[in-house]
């Protein structure tokens, strides 16, 4: 079946490693959408750090955000679906996180993704580059009030532990009531239960009345295996993790090389 629908990670997949657009990946994009093809991106990136990217790559339509937790239309502003972490669930996993890795942090992403509420000494260890928004305005707020209302993700973060190890660590707390992986940024993220950027990209699809056979996926990074292992054809670029790697029916070019792009080009080849 022709391709319909192409879904792209942005961090280290579709962005070059200083997270611009190269001039090859753009074209390439604009010809698939020429050609009829809908492109949408698919970020663990809330809708203010998906904004700028949205314009050098020429986005317009729906975008998958929070690593499929929110499906958000980028020129209409609207939500088609939002997928919550309960406070139960997330208190919960707080608790017996801290039992086991007492100075772990964390940051509590809500309201559709645009509210950053930020535990005391998370902005410390924070650069803009993490979350794409300045640590002077991530304020600090003590645990229960970060824990308080319901979180789009909930990021959890202890320098010096590695990411696999801290989400190894939750999965084996014994806790349920949610979905856990990282994206290669240095803290791991806490979604609700079930939410993978998988789960998200086929609400979305289900909505537009596609099927997996329809889709080609791109990704490099943990978060992204369940989605390359869902569409019909699932390419990881050649820096992705092991897990995404396995997950993927091909390996095209890197990141830094417009692996994405020579695919485009291949699809509309065919």
């Amino acid at each position: 079946m022709p391709v319909r629908l192409i879904a792209t990670d942005l961090d280290g997949t579709l962005l070059a490693p200083d997270l611009s657009v190269s001039r090859r990946t753009r074209r390439a994009l604009d010809a698939v959408r020429a050609a009829g093809i809908d492109v949408v991106p698919v970020t663990a990136r809330q809708p203010i750090g998906l904004r700028e990217i949205a314009v050098d790559a020429g986005f317009t339509g729906w975008a998958l955000c929070g690593n499929g937790a929110r499906a958000y239309h980028l020129d209409r502003g609207e939500t088609l679906f939002e997928a919550y972490l309960t406070v139960a669930a997330q208190t919960e996993l707080a608790r017996a996180l801290l039992d086991v890795v007492p100075d772990v942090v964390f940051v509590s992403v809500r309201q559709g993704g645009e509210q950053f509420v930020a535990q005391e000494g998370y902005a410390d260890l924070a650069e803009f580059a993490d979350h794409k928004r300045d640590p002077a305005t991530m304020g600090a707020v003590s645990l229960a009030e970060v824990l308080a209302e319901p979180s789009l993700k909930l990021v959890v973060r202890r320098p010096g532990i590695d990411n696999d190890e801290l989400v190894a660590t939750i999965r084996g707390l014994g806790v349920t009531g949610f979905e856990v992986t990282h994206s290669g940024a240095p803290f791991v993220e806490v979604l609700a239960e079930g939410v993978t950027k998988a789960w998200g990209l086929a609400r979305l699809c289900t909505h537009l009345g596609l099927t997996p056979a329809d889709v080609l996926a791109f990704g490099d990074a943990p978060n992204d295996a369940e989605m390359l292992a869902w569409a019909g054809r699932g390419i990881a670029v050649a820096n992705a993790a092991p897990v995404t790697r396995e997950a993927a029916d091909e390996i095209t070019a890197a990141n830094d090389e417009d692996g994405v792009a020579a695919v485009l080009e291949a699809v509309l080849r065919e």
